[in-house]
């Protein structure tokens, strides 16, 4: 039976529409005008990069404005586009004389396309729409490179589409015909209320974001509003979940979670997983679809000990239909929940039991009131690792990994003195401004606290700070990094006050002993583990105009170990003992899984059995796959693919466990190869 959509607008919504109504044209402000010059002159002078704001420029801004706008070419004709041209050699002058009536008429027009496209939405909705799900046509999902429509029939034709598989991908998830009515009236009145509440304020922030965007995506204009926010962040007071999220396409993307926070504590949240829904405990979910990032935030935010309610579909989903509602207990993060923890693991092998130190480094932290004010026993992560390598090697471990998997950085100075506890003296980072200039951090007191077996556990969300260390330790010789490539977070940023609102201006960038830059590319482990996290979704190359990566002159060092001349017979060894693990063998299987259907996945059916055919097809695989890796662990299987993740919480060694325990493999071959160990110079 076809789904026909038949009921009317709400006396809501009519009360609605009365109070917002439709946008009148919105003009720059004084301030604006004035603070758009500010930026300008930040930009030239005060980046890292060399930025010239010519006719090149121009042309990136311009094209980043038309993205933020409308990035999937669904409300502009290509004749509003064509009115604006001026603009690819002229949002320079904009910029440099704070003349923004230009840029500002540009978000006019995609402002009225968008706001007459959500009353076509409503009143298709009205009309009865009838959703049959029997059409043999095919919605593209990725439509950044696009042409323009050329007329009000096409952009139709997409939406009738696009409005057609929203229908779906609910009714699919079991809401019958009067809930997909409710929930798609929802999405699109509240698309145009927000609209309609657009202010001039809101304008110059898309404006700024195409403008700082367009030169690298760390450097970023916050209104009054969003520094607010940000020193919140900084402070680390804000009662939430713990996650850091941005905007992708309609969505709402998590690109990491905070150590310690609630939502890492309770395991049910994930980089690249994409939140559509959020409710509050007792209450209904309101759909986040097309919602601005700062709404959902602020849907999200809450005080201590309330529980929201995120609808979620995972990253390794192949169709938006397959969502899950978990629940989060809001909760600060205090700085116990992110201190180093060490613990002893045991390793069976043919001569018997062996011993090896595991120290998890959540972040790297300084307590810097109490430092500041003079305290002795003041917390930061080296004084907490020092005392557990002491405690590890009072056990008699015969090595230590330390796990920086997660680790999104934090005090550079925590960096710097930690690599000091495994190195006698000598340069650790590099750091060049934007004028050039070369300043040389290192550790300058004399001994180690610990000169033994040595390696470093990275994933793809160690940054930052963690890349400076574990590149430090590879470059030494002083350890093995093993993991899968990192972050690539390798720039500096700086807060600076404008004369309204602020700006996150980069300003320098990291550079390895050995000249590397850690920018871009990451630290590239010395044994590769597969990994579950996309590169292409979460990264520093994953970011639009992310700096290049670079080197400069290296420095003088000295190398303590040759780990280099082992890794043919350790990478080996570890190819031989994954290809029996069950937990490698389904991270290897799955990560090319998941890189084959990410490929083929570029458009979905609006035929229901077709649609639905396909995303079996593609979970059973993924299922085959989970199945495979329980059974050989001798767990019982699963019947949904989606429940994977709940089930990990409970076995005795899930992946993650899996890949420590492999890492201590790796270090005892490792010293085993290299025998004697002592701490003196290497040539």
């Amino acid at each position: 039976m076809s789904l026909l959509v038949t009921l009317g607008r709400s006396a809501a919504l009519a009360l609605l529409l009365a109070t917002t109504p439709a946008l009148a044209t919105v003009e720059p402000s004084d301030a604006q005008r004035k603070v758009a010059v500010e930026v300008a002159e930040s930009l030239r002078y005060g980046h890292y990069a060399d930025v010239s704001l010519d006719d090149d420029w121009s042309q990136r801004a311009y094209s980043r404005f038309l993205d933020i706008l409308d990035g999937q070419r669904a409300y502009l004709l290509d004749h509003d586009v064509a009115a604006f041209r001026d603009l690819q050699t002229g949002m320079d002058e904009a910029l440099l004389d704070g003349d923004l009536a230009r840029p500002f008429a540009l978000y006019q027009r995609y402002h009225d396309r968008a706001e007459s496209r959500f009353e076509w939405l409503l009143d298709r909705l009205d009309e009865g729409v009838d959703f049959a799900f029997d059409s043999e046509k095919r919605l593209e999902l990725e439509r950044e490179n696009a042409p323009w429509a050329g007329g009000e029939a096409a952009l139709n034709e997409l939406w009738m589409k696009r409005l057609k598989n929203a229908a779906l991908t609910l009714a699919i998830s079991d809401q019958d015909a009067e809930q997909v009515e409710a929930t798609l009236r929802q999405r699109y009145e509240g698309q145009l209320s927000r609209l309609r509440q657009t202010n001039e304020e809101d304008v110059f922030g898309l404006f700024m974001a195409a403008v700082t965007g367009s030169i690298d995506p760390h450097s970023e204009y916050l209104s009054p509003r969003q520094g607010e926010s940000f020193d919140i962040q900084m402070r680390l007071s804000l009662e939430g979940i713990g996650a850091l999220l941005q905007a992708d396409g309609e969505y709402v993307k998590v690109s990491s979670l905070v150590p310690g926070g609630p939502a890492e504590r309770a395991g049910a949240l994930q980089p690249a997983d994409r939140i559509v829904g959020v409710g509050q405990e007792g209450e209904e979910i309101v759909n986040v679809v097309g919602m601005r990032l700062d709404d959902v935030v602020d849907l999200i935010r809450g005080p201590k000990g309330s529980v929201v309610r995120l609808d979620v579909v995972p990253a390794q989903a192949v169709d938006m239909t397959r969502s899950k509602v978990i629940e989060i207990t809001r909760d600060t993060v205090d700085l116990e929940d992110q201190a180093a923890q060490g613990e002893v693991v045991e390793v069976e092998r043919d001569d018997g039991t062996h011993r090896v130190g595991v120290i998890e480094i959540p972040t790297f932290y300084v307590d810097f009131d109490a430092w500041q004010a003079g305290e002795e026993d003041y917390r930061s992560t080296t004084r907490d690792v020092a005392k557990e390598v002491e405690r590890l090697q009072a056990e008699g471990v015969e090595g230590i990994v330390l796990d920086l998997r997660n680790n999104g950085g934090g005090a550079l100075q925590e960096a710097n003195s930690l690599i000091g506890l495994f190195i006698d003296r000598g340069p650790t980072v590099q750091v060049r401004d934007a004028r050039g200039r070369i300043s040389l951090y290192g550790d300058t007191e004399s001994g180690t606290l610990y000169d033994g077996p040595l390696a470093v556990l990275v994933n793809r969300l160690s940054a930052s700070a963690s890349e400076i260390f574990a590149g430090a330790i590879q470059d030494y010789g002083r350890g093995l990094v093993v993991g899968s490539d990192t972050f690539g977070k390798g720039t500096v940023q700086t807060l600076n006050e404008l004369s309204h609102g602020e700006i996150k201006l980069t300003r320098a960038k990291f550079y390895r002993i050995s000249g590397e830059s850690t920018q871009h590319r990451g630290v590239e482990p010395d044994i590769r583990f597969p990994s579950l996290i996309d590169p292409e979704l979460i990264g520093e190359s994953s970011l639009d105009n992310a700096l290049e990566w670079d080197t400069v002159r290296e420095v003088q060092y000295r190398t303590y170990g040759e780990p280099r001349q082992y890794l043919e017979t350790l990478r080996s060894r570890h190819r031989e003992r994954a290809a029996e693990h069950p937990n490698f063998h389904y991270l290897e299987q799955q990560s090319t899984l998941a890189s084959r259907l990410r490929e083929q996945h570029t458009s979905v059916s609006l035929n229901r059995e077709q649609r639905q055919r396909e995303v079996e097809a593609q979970e059973a695989e993924q299922l085959a796959l989970e199945n495979e890796r329980r059974r050989a662990l001798g767990l019982d299987p699963l019947e949904e693919w989606i429940d994977a993740r709940d089930e990990e919480d409970g076995e005795e060694e899930p992946v993650d466990r899996a890949q420590i325990l492999e890492a201590a493999q790796i270090l005892l071959d490792y010293t085993q190869l290299e025998g004697t160990w002592h701490y003196a110079e290497r040539s």
